[in-house]
C-alpha cells in the first residue's frame, strides 16, 4: 500500500485497539501513522474536529484528506485495503461475524457509559445497576458461545467481543467477570497470544 493513512489514535480506547488488532492481523500497521489524540466527552478536540466535527477516535485521514470514522467503517477500510478475510463475503459465517461485531461494540458501548457514570460526583445507582444488570447478561450469553468463538475462523466477530472482554479486564478489574464467565475467560487468554493482542494491550501514559 503506497497512500499513507492517518490514525487519531490513544493506546487505552477499546475502539482504537479494535482497529490496531485488524490492521496488525491486516500487515498494515506499519503504514499507518498515530497521532496522539485525547478524545474527551467534555472537552472537544479541535484537531479531531478539524477532519471529524464528532470529535471521536478512532479517526482515519486518508492521503487526500478524507476521513472515516467510525471504528466499524475503518476495520471494514482497511480489510478491503488488504483484500483479507476479517469480514466474510456471504454466507451465515458473515452473520454471525457481524452479529459479534455489533455485540462487542453494545457491550462496550454500555461499558463506556457505566465507566462515565461511575465516575460522576453522585452516580444515579439506578443506572450503574442498569449497565451491571446487562455486561452480566452478556457475559452469560459469551460465556456460552465461547465454543463457537474460538472454532469459527478468526473474524472482525472475534476482534470485537476480544477487545470489549479485554476493557473489562482494562477497567472493571473488580467486577470480576472470569469468575461469570470461565469458558470465555479461557477463550480470552487464547486470543491474547495472537500477536495482535499482545501489542495492542492498553496502557496509561
Amino acid at each position: 500500500m503506497a497512500a499513507s493513512l492517518t490514525l487519531h489514535w490513544s493506546p487505552k480506547s477499546p475502539y482504537v485497539r479494535k482497529v490496531m488488532v485488524c490492521a496488525h492481523e491486516l500487515g498494515l500497521a506499519p503504514q499507518l501513522k498515530l497521532v496522539r489524540s485525547v478524545a474527551a466527552m467534555l472537552q472537544p478536540n479541535p484537531a479531531i474536529m478539524a477532519v471529524n466535527p464528532l470529535s471521536k477516535i478512532p479517526t482515519l485521514v486518508r492521503e487526500d484528506g478524507s476521513a472515516l470514522f467510525d471504528s466499524a467503517v475503518i476495520c471494514e477500510y482497511l480489510n478491503a485495503l488488504a483484500c483479507g478475510t476479517l469480514f466474510p463475503a456471504q454466507g451465515e459465517r458473515r452473520w454471525q461475524a457481524l452479529r459479534w461485531h455489533a455485540f462487542g461494540d453494545g457491550l462496550l458501548d454500555a461499558l463506556i457509559l457505566w465507566r462515565n457514570e461511575r465516575e460522576r460526583e453522585v452516580p444515579l445507582q439506578r443506572l450503574l445497576e442498569a449497565f451491571e444488570l446487562k455486561t452480566s447478561a452478556s457475559l452469560r450469553m459469551l460465556d456460552a458461545e465461547a465454543a463457537t468463538l474460538a472454532a469459527e475462523p478468526f473474524s472482525i466477530g472475534q476482534v470485537t467481543v476480544g477487545c470489549a472482554v479485554g476493557y473489562l479486564d482494562y477497567r472493571f478489574d473488580a467486577f470480576g467477570w472470569r469468575a461469570q464467565a470461565p469458558r470465555l475467560a479461557h477463550w480470552f487468554d487464547a486470543l491474547c497470544e495472537r500477536h495482535s493482542f499482545q501489542v495492542t494491550r492498553p496502557v496509561e501514559g
